[in-house]
């Protein structure tokens, strides 16, 4: 330990009693005799001080109680990968169990391993490896040079989250001897990056996917470290209080995946710095706190040219409460998948129903919302949903059904810029069919509604009045009791009078007869 001691310490990784910090200073600690470590914890709420004793300041800490001191023979400083590696996956030698098969671990999969009780097997066990976890491990450096190449040639997929690694170097050194390494996982270590690019080492030709959530990581030393990223494609940078600085220049142009959740401050601007990226085909932007979001180089009803290939976007738990916000996600050129969960516009007084339907209207290619796939049946009624409940509203801004005094103004336009798009897909809504927007979007509304049976034709056409908010399920209980014919054994659609001539069949029990747009003077067909 004195040799470790000796040797500059400032900077490492260590663990006490299953709890990581950083090596702040080293020496004695008057009065008290003795070498003392002291320690910067993770969790602040385990220190007592802020690196001072008795009114001198031996270290700095950022939080008032984050800071120990700590006896050196009370710290682990870690162990190098290739002996995590052993301890993580392999058996100790000397017992009996060593000469039977063992099922171990790799990963998430089950490995049959046949014994251990020798370095030849040992090895060969290694040198199967190809994904592995090493979670938790206390790793804190790479170790002897050439021992991982030469034990572990085939590992592709490592995870070395929550370690003692303290540098970027170290991380090197570790990847410089996995020639296919593909997935490198290393959140939660916090470590120092290069503090300029000629400092810079090593290249991670083969990596793919690289999670660096929650190691303190800067926009610039993101940009820095991507030269060495030249095939990268998925890029995991949660929790790290990044502000994005600068455009990638020519780094990071092969990433499909980028992750920037959980770093408040994160904002229209900044975004755009990375609206070019070519491939960049998913952005997970949680718990930003992004409240607005506009293109200035598309009008209204136009594309815009940033974030050419975004196919998802995710902005859950953030502070979106316009409506003009989703507005513009439909001048994503790409855009099928939204998730905008736990906002104040998707939590707001309106039913969750009623929401997801207005998203779907004013998103002309979304296939797929909060992760539930959109059928077009459920495009179709919330399309159509849309173009009643704003029909008031577009009439007095100067909307009209003949085309040459169809003349809405400015405003009705930046606030609803599909509407004249549903229109000319559906008609433009008729006085009589025209409603008074209210909060929850008229469920309890009345139809008039033709029933017949295509199949029994001696059966005499009924017409019944059922509230548009009834469900499938409970039209066809009264259909049963009608009918005197067993629940199961209905199968409805119905006839739309706009559109005649078209069977639209009712499939799920649970959805009401609004949700598939079932309007008055419409014609249910009943078989059995």
């Amino acid at each position: 330990m004195s040799d470790t001691l000796m040797s500059d310490v400032i900077g490492r990784r260590v663990e006490v009693d299953g709890e990581r910090a950083t090596v702040r200073f080293s020496g004695v600690v008057p009065p008290v005799a003795g070498f003392w470590l002291g320690v910067e914890w993770d969790n602040p709420e385990r220190g007592k001080h802020d690196g001072s004793h008795e009114g001198t300041v031996y270290f700095k800490c950022r939080h008032a109680t984050g800071g120990s001191f700590i006896r050196p023979n009370k710290v682990n400083f870690g162990v190098d990968f290739l002996t995590a590696i052993k301890k993580r996956y392999m058996l100790e030698d000397g017992t009996e169990e060593d000469e039977r098969d063992q099922v171990v671990r790799i990963g998430n999969k089950a490995v049959e391993t046949v014994g251990f009780d020798s370095v030849l097997k040992q090895q060969s066990q290694l040198s199967r490896l190809q994904d592995i976890s090493l979670r938790k491990c206390a790793v804190s450096g790479a170790g002897e040079k050439g021992r991982i190449a030469e034990a572990c040639p085939n590992i592709r997929e490592v995870d070395l989250s929550q370690n003692l690694l303290s540098s970027w170097d170290e991380v090197v050194r570790i990847a410089d001897e996995l020639a296919l390494l593909e997935v490198l996982n290393l959140s939660e270590n916090k470590l120092q990056f290069p503090s300029d690019s000629l400092s810079l080492t090593g290249t991670f030709s083969t990596l793919k996917v690289l999670v660096l959530n929650q190691t303190g990581i800067t926009w610039a030393e993101v940009l820095r470290c991507a030269r060495a990223w030249p095939g990268l494609q998925e890029l995991y940078l949660a929790s790290n209080g990044i502000a994005i600085s600068e455009r990638p220049a020519n780094v990071l142009q092969s990433v499909k995946l980028l992750d920037l959740s959980s770093n408040p401050g994160v904002d229209e601007k900044q975004l755009f710095l990375i609206a070019h990226l070519p491939r960049l085909e998913q952005l997970i932007l949680s718990n930003v706190g992004l409240s607005s979001l506009h293109f200035p180089d598309a009008g209204i009803g136009g594309k815009t040219s940033m974030f050419p290939a975004l196919q998802y976007l995710v902005v859950n738990d953030n502070q979106i409460s316009q409506w003009s916000f989703i507005n513009e996600l439909d001048k994503l050129q790409s855009l099928h998948a939204l998730s905008c969960i736990r906002n104040p516009l998707t939590e707001g007084s309106r039913e969750a129903q009623t929401t997801r339907q207005l998203i779907i209207a004013k998103i002309a290619q979304l296939k797929t919302l909060n992760k539930c796939e959109i059928f077009p049946e459920e495009r179709r009624g919330a399309e159509l949903d849309y173009r009643k409940a704003f029909g008031k509203e577009w009439k007095k801004a100067g909307g009209h059904q003949d085309p040459d005094r169809n003349r809405p103004d400015e405003a009705f336009v930046a606030a609803h810029p599909r509407y004249q798009l549903l229109c000319d897909k559906y008609g433009a809504p008729e006085d009589g069919e025209l409603r008074v927007q209210q909060p929850f979007m008229l469920r309890n509304q009345l139809l008039t509604l033709k029933i017949k049976y295509p199949s029994q034709l001696e059966q005499k056409v009924l017409e019944k009045q059922l509230p548009d908010s009834m469900t499938v399920q409970k039209v066809k209980g009264l259909l049963s009791r009608l009918l005197k014919v067993p629940v199961s054994e209905i199968l409805l659609s119905y006839e739309s009078l706009k559109m005649p001539g078209r069977e639209i069949e009712l499939p799920n029990d649970l959805q009401s007869l609004q949700f598939y747009s079932v309007e008055n003077g419409d014609c249910l067909l009943v078989r059995w």
